[in-house]
């Protein structure tokens, strides 16, 4: 992320970038850039402005799904201006390929994040982190005493680099081995699929 950050300015744009890069289709609000970002409002908003001003983003509605109000249920659809994509951009497929479609965070720094934070026995990645739109999830963590906040919380900066929310599973190690014993499908579905094991001190 950091030579990214110098290349294209800031650690921030890079985010941003990445969150349409890997929403396509999906039109965000400037709040929601800011949340999914995990990027104060006013640096979000002065980013959205730089890259509507080369043409990476364009405005557009967003359609929101009616919501219970009361007693009653208002049958009509609301929206509201947000921006999207622009998939006409001239470097999106350059960008997408470097952004979004090479190793975007290295395996050992993953891990770092996660140090100190209980006794991981088994730590897998797949789905987004290998490029399998396939998988059932992304990344599993298994071990004792884990330390469930702490990971949440650093799951959420993770996301927030990327640009894409994760999907994840974190089992204390009885939990996994009865999963196992069991032949879960969530459980083997993992297994099945291609993923990688960057700790591994359980046998499976």
């Amino acid at each position: 992320m950091e030579v990214l950050g110098k290349l294209f300015g800031s650690p921030t744009r890079v985010k941003i970038m990445r969150l349409f890069l890997f929403n396509p289709e999906t039109g965000f609000e400037i709040s929601e850039v800011s949340r999914r970002s995990r990027v104060p409002r006013e640096a979000a908003r002065r980013e959205i402005a730089f890259l509507r001003g080369i043409d990476f983003i364009r405005p557009g509605k967003i359609h929101r799904e009616p919501k219970k109000g009361g007693k009653q249920l208002s049958s009509k659809k609301s929206s509201v201006d947000g921006w999207f994509f622009n998939v006409n951009f001239d470097y999106g497929k350059p960008l997408r390929d470097l952004l979004v479609d090479s190793k975007f965070i290295e395996r050992s720094e993953i891990l770092k994040r996660f140090k100190n934070m209980g006794n991981i026995k088994l730590f897998i990645v797949s789905g987004i982190f290998l490029k399998n739109d396939d998988a059932n999830i992304d990344l599993l963590i298994v071990g004792d005493g884990l330390k469930k906040s702490a990971i949440e919380s650093t799951l959420k900066q993770l996301e927030a680099e990327i640009g894409k929310e994760l999907r994840y599973s974190i089992l204390d190690t009885q939990e996994f081995s009865y999963r196992i014993n069991m032949y879960d499908k969530f459980v083997r579905d993992i297994l099945d699929y291609p993923h990688e094991r960057l700790i591994e001190k359980i046998t499976i």
